[in-house]
Order: structure tokens, then sequence, then C-alpha cells
């Protein structure tokens, strides 16, 4: 028997017309705004950051959130702040309003122009940094945003967005900028992607997939299995520390916690050994299958209980114990595929350890491990040796390749690094999205290109035919 998906549910017309309401008021606040220039507008954008990301403001939402979904670290998580003064930072420096580009060699201009009133989907994890995040870049492209919360954390992003409000009205602004469905679901959310311009999904499958199905355009992510190669030149004590530091970030919430670390044979046993000095406890042969056993339900699907949560319940729920100084949990592994779950995404601070003989041997297993899950997403490696690290950008199914860093926190962004500052990671064709990129501002904005005409640019047809040129028909 065919079941109905959760996502076609019936919409009520009480539902329907709150939502056209909602949009209603976004529109119109988007053309009190559109005579805004780029110094108003960036004024706006650092404004809705301090509101947001002032230490005091953000530790109390990121807690809330941590509170009201039971899922994640509630000392740790209101670090992620850096992650809006990021994106603040990324928008700041750019261009939005009028002429954002120009190359006169090629007499083009480029004129930057609001994508529209843009349905945010929130997701469980992130109720504090995604709306602000979102909100800076809608903000600098003069969109509207209508934020469409996740049931288990509405509240706290009911309150990021009312603080975002609030914001607006002091500076006289208007507040419907940004908007809040206060009793989210799934029919209003559906017709909300409906109705609106453009959709950043940031979620599970179920949601992105939605999105792409509402007719409109949308950025949608895909789902992590971050892997790392830990080569024979790595640093040691550098792969285990940041190997740590990405794993335990909000109790391995995130798609970029390194979930599996793919290690040469030749330093496998010293960097077991240093991480378990780190903090991490390798579980025995018993304690693996007991483990599995928790992690994942009869059908394969991963239990919600021990996901984003310390190691020493997951290891409780399992049924075995820890010592409390445990960060989290190791297992060896050795076969690859669907039927092996420690080779797909854990979501917890559960990694996989996997040894490997030579370099073609952790290529092989890289690609064995993104045919079991998380292509498109990320993937990293510690090395010093270039060839290796070329080899790998080669043949990784990934969008994002971190060298020498905490993978969860850098390949969104980092100070360190060159990627844009971002709470969305496109995942492209492998993941079934539209883009490869992290989603920034040039994805809030419509772009009207200008070309004027320019000195011709023809090559000959020797030139452009090669070897081939005057040839015999192949």
């Amino acid at each position: 028997m065919n079941k109905t998906s959760a996502w076609d549910r019936d919409l009520t017309e009480e539902q329907s017309a709150y939502v056209q309401g909602l949009v209603a008021k976004a529109r119109a606040a988007m053309d009190a705004i559109k005579d805004y220039d780029q110094a108003q507008v960036d004024r706006l954008c650092q404004a809705i950051g301090w509101a947001t990301a002032n230490e005091k403001t953000f530790t109390r939402l990121a807690q809330m959130g941590v509170d009201e979904s039971g899922l994640g670290d509630r000392e740790g998580r209101p670090a992620k702040r850096f992650k809006i003064m990021g994106v603040l930072r990324d928008a700041l420096r750019q261009k939005s309003v009028g002429v954002i580009e120009e190359d006169p060699e090629k007499g083009l201009v480029k004129y930057g122009k609001p994508a529209g009133v843009i349905a945010s989907l929130i997701p469980t994890t992130n109720p504090a940094l995604t709306p602000p995040v979102t909100a800076i870049y809608a903000m600098k492209a003069k969109d509207a945003v209508i934020f469409s919360p996740h049931p288990r954390s509405k509240r706290t992003t009911f309150e990021t967005v009312r603080i975002m409000r609030e914001t607006l009205k002091a500076l006289g602004a208007p507040e419907d900028i940004f908007q809040c469905i206060e009793r989210p679901s799934i029919p209003l959310t559906q017709e909300l992607m409906a109705i609106c311009d453009l959709t950043m999904a940031t979620g599970g499958k179920p949601m992105v997939k939605a999105a792409y199905s509402s007719g409109k355009p949308a950025y949608g992510v895909g789902a992590g299995n971050s892997t790392m190669v830990i080569d024979e030149t790595a640093d040691i004590e550098e792969a285990a520390r940041n190997s740590r530091i990405s794993k335990t970030s909000d109790f391995g919430s995130g798609c970029s916690a390194d979930g599996n670390l793919l290690i040469d044979s030749r330093i496998y046993d010293k960097l077991k050994e240093q991480l378990v000095a780190e903090g991490g406890y390798l579980c025995t042969a018993e304690e693996k299958d007991k483990l599995e056993a928790a992690l994942w339900d009869d059908h394969g699907h991963r239990t919600m209980d021990t996901i984003a949560c310390p190691a020493q319940r997951i290891a409780e729920t399992a049924g075995f114990t820890i010592p409390d100084d445990r960060k989290f949990i190791m297992v060896e592994q050795g076969p690859i595929g669907k039927q092996h779950k420690f080779s797909s995404e854990k979501l917890c601070v559960v990694m996989a350890l996997f040894k490997y003989q030579g370099f073609d041997d952790a290529l092989a297993k890289v690609k064995q491990i993104y045919a079991v899950g998380g292509a498109g997403h990320s993937c990293g490696i510690y090395s010093f040796d270039d060839e290796h690290i070329d080899r790998l950008a080669r043949v990784a199914p990934v969008s994002r390749m971190m060298v020498r860093q905490p993978q969860s926190k850098a390949n969104a962004g980092a100070f360190n690094n060159g990627m844009p500052m971002t709470s969305s990671l496109g995942c492209g064709i492998w993941g079934g999205n539209i883009t490869n990129e992290n989603v920034h501002l040039k994805h809030y904005l419509n772009i009207t290109w200008v070309s004027r005409p320019i000195k011709e640019d023809r090559p000959s047809e020797a030139e452009l035919f090669g070897e081939f040129y005057n040839s015999a028909t192949l």
C-alpha cells in the first residue's frame, strides 16, 4: 500500500489566507525600501548583525534553542556567533545596489536587484544562527524573508525574528521585511514555498525535496558524510586535535562533522593513540555492535534519541558506560557499503576509523564512502604532500575540500580561509542541488547584465579548429 507523504496534506482556506497575507505584507515592505541606497542597506545589515550576534543575546538565543529542541551542546553552541560576524564581513565588502560589477574589456556592467520574497526554512539545530545569516544577506539584497521554523525549535526562531523586526522598526525601516510563521505546519510551509519567489531550504531531505517540488526556484542542501584522509605526512597532533574539534562541535549535529577518518596504515596506531589523548573513546567489538543497534533502527534510520547528544548518553543508550572525560566515541571499521552503517552519516559524536594501504586505496575508499551517502557535500585531508591533495581533489565527489582544517568549523567559511561565510552548503548535482557553492549574497540577487559593443573578438577558423582545419571528414 502506498503511503501519502507528509508533504501532501491539504491546506485549509484559513491557512491559505494567512500565508497570502504574510506575502502581501512582505511585498509592501520591499516596496517601501526599493529606493534605499547602498549605505542605508549596509547600515541595516550592521544593525541586524549586532542585534543578534552580540555575545549576550546570541548566547541566550543559542541556549534557548538547545533547551527547546533537546538537541546540541548548550555550552558550546554560543560559539557559533562567529558565523554571523563572518557573514556580515562578507556582505559589507560587496556591492548589491545599482552597479555591482564592471568589466570594461568585455563591455559588461552588472546591476544588482532583489530576488524577491524569500521563504526560509529553518532547521531545528540552528534557530538562532540561520535566521540572522539569511536576514543579513536578504537585507543586503533588499529582499523580504518569511521564516518557517521547525516545530521543535519554533519559539527560538520566533524570538530571533522578533529581535530583528524590532531592530528594523527602531531604525525606521519596515519590520515586515522579516516575518515568521507562528504556528508552523507542513501545509503552511508548502503554501509559503509555492507563492514566494525563492526558497532557502536548510534542513532534512524531505524539506529540501519539497522545496524543489514547490514550482518556484529553491536553494537546497544535501546530506553530509564528512570524510577526512590522513596521510603519512600529516601532523598527527594537529589532525587529532582538529578531528576532535570538528566531531564535537554542537555534539556532532552538523552535516560537516567528521564522520570518517581514512588513516594511512603507517601512522594508524599513532593517530589512534592521539585521538584517545584528545578525548576519544575506542569501542570494543562488543560495544561497537551495541552502538550500531542503538544508532540505527531495524529499518536503517537514525534514532532521534542518539542525535546531537553527549558521548556518555549515547553509550548509556547502547548499554555500556564510558568515562566522564570522554568527548567522542570511535569505532574501527573495515567494510564500506550501505549495509555497513558506520560508513554512513552519523549526526553525533561517533566517528569511524578506516585503515588504508597506499594512497590509491585511500582514493578508492573515499569513492566507496560517498556512494553510501554524502555525495556532493565535503571532504578533507591532513597532508603536506601536494600531489596527494591534488589527487584527492580530482576524484572526490564533493563540492568543498578542506586542507588541514577542522571541517565543521571551516567549510562554511572561517576567518582563516577564503570560503564564503554561510549556514547553507550547496551539494551540486551529486547531492541533488542546483549549486555547488556556499550559499551567499549572489544567491539572494537578481542580476541584470548590460552589454556594450567592443572590438570584435573573433578567432580565425584555423585557431578554432586546430589540427582538424581543412582536414578530410573524420
